[in-house]
């Protein structure tokens, strides 16, 4: 049903406003009085609950930063079964992002291109929202991407961040620290060792108690990952996500000419999964079982959650398959990831 849908109606429309009217709907769950019946039918089973960075998560799958931006929506999509949700990315200052169009589908290859450019309120306007949210019992597990503001000079980066986490670390269930967005110029170079170091540590002390990760790219070499996954473990934070999106347009269905035209942005979807799903083993092996590492990029159905977690992710994000599988995705995910685990169990017994 939804796959006609989309192919009739939002597959015509400008992706960005069709993402727009999609989450209005998702919005207005809770406050129709639906929301709750919703999430009894669309929520994960207790068996897939679970235990990572002192919280206690329903379901190993949760919602990327990018779609819920000024954390507006979280409870209407922990309704529809996601087991936490990641709003931002929030930059300490309000901003519009980049000029439109900025998002693109590339239906072909199951992926979007993005150039929003960490468009936002700012953390002052999100804070009374994550306030609210964080008093509720009814929601899922919230985590808060931050990112640096657009006029901040590079130079004045980890000033930036630091007033981020003050002002929204209270109010998180987790942090991120997101150093790896192709849309802002000069952030990806905070990855660089000399820069992310002192960064890093100057948001853990202004964290405080709130867990703190950092969200790295796919287009690092492996010997840079390995060198962050180092200093994570030297500074004592709480866990990597892996990955963000990524510059390369390697391997692609759509004509050349087609993404040509759509010019730069982060590629997301289907064609990231094998350089994620490598990071993400990589990243196990350089790091404690006991480090959180949620892995994204590429994941769609419930066997890729699941593949991602016997790779050794603790937890699994997804974002772009949310637009190509629409609003019973998360469902979709937890029962199959439930009927992963009955097979296994019979296979077992049998064994």
């Amino acid at each position: 049903m939804y796959r006609l849908l989309f192919s009739l109606v939002f597959a015509r429309m400008d992706p960005e406003r069709a993402h727009h009217l999609a989450f209005r709907v998702i919005r207005t769950l809770p406050v129709l009085g639906v929301g709750r019946l919703v999430q009894r039918w669309a929520g994960p089973g207790p068996e897939l609950a679970v235990e990572a960075l002192g919280l206690r998560f329903p379901s190993p799958f949760g919602l990327a930063a990018g779609f819920d931006k000024d954390a507006v929506g979280v409870v209407g999509l922990g309704d529809l079964g996601f087991g936490h949700v990641e709003v931002g990315t929030i930059t300490a200052q309000a901003q519009p992002g980049n000029d439109r169009p900025r998002l693109f589908r590339l239906v072909a290859d199951r992926a979007l291109v993005n150039r929003m450019g960490f468009n936002n309120g700012g953390a002052d306007a999100a804070a009374g929202r994550l306030s609210r949210l964080a008093r509720r019992t009814r929601r899922p597990v919230l985590g808060v991407n931050i990112g640096k503001s657009r006029v901040t000079p590079v130079e004045q980066a980890t000033d930036d961040y630091v007033r981020s986490a003050k002002v929204l670390a209270p109010h998180a269930d987790y942090l991120v620290v997101n150093v790896s967005s192709p849309n802002t110029p000069g952030l990806r170079g905070l990855q660089e060792l000399d820069a992310l170091a002192p960064l890093l540590e100057a948001v853990q002390r202004a964290a405080g108690r709130t867990p703190l990760l950092v969200k790295i790219a796919p287009d690092l070499a492996d010997d840079e990952v390995v060198r962050i996954c180092e200093l994570v473990v030297r500074l004592g934070l709480d866990g990597i996500i892996a990955t963000n999106t990524t510059i390369s347009r390697d391997g692609l269905v759509t004509p050349a000419v087609g993404v040509e035209a759509i010019g730069a942005g982060g590629l997301s979807g289907a064609p990231l999964a094998t350089r994620s799903l490598a990071v993400l083993r990589l990243i196990r092996d350089h790091v404690p079982a006991s480090l959180c590492v949620i892995s994204v990029g590429g994941v769609e159905t419930a066997e890729h959650v699941q593949e991602r977690l016997d790779a050794g992710a603790t937890l699994v994000q997804g974002y772009t398959a949310f637009v190509y599988r629409g609003p019973l995705w998360a469902r979709q995910v937890n029962r199959g990831l439930e009927r992963i685990r009955r097979e296994r169990r019979v296979a077992s017994s049998v064994a």
